[in-house]
């Protein structure tokens, strides 16, 4: 008879509900660019995993109605978006500060 190892704690799902929370705990700094001389919103210094992120950056875009990207751990919204971003993230949970331009 085969002997039953333990889990180590280990557990996989695909359902979404499921996933790992966010540590909302965390300092988030919303940065002000100029990037070819149009202004950029920049949100600097989340914990957590891509996807984590990447859903992040969606909502933040998406409630913002501008374009943007995820890249190299950091959220870019387009446009001077700063306020709307950091009453966003206030929202969620996060503690955020201004920073930079």
């Amino acid at each position: 008879m085969p002997s039953k190892k333990p889990s180590q704690g280990i557990v996989y799902s695909t359902n979404p509900s499921l996933q790992s929370k966010i540590d909302n705990n965390q300092d988030l700094r919303v940065w002000l660019e100029h990037h070819g001389g149009k202004p950029l919103t920049i949100v600097r210094e989340f914990r957590g995993s891509t996807s984590q992120l990447e859903a992040l950056g969606k909502e933040l875009k998406i409630k913002c109605g501008v374009g943007g990207a995820v890249k190299d751990g950091v959220i870019m919204i387009q446009g001077n978006q700063r306020d709307k971003v950091i009453k966003l993230l206030l929202e969620k949970g996060y503690k955020v500060k201004k920073a930079g331009g």
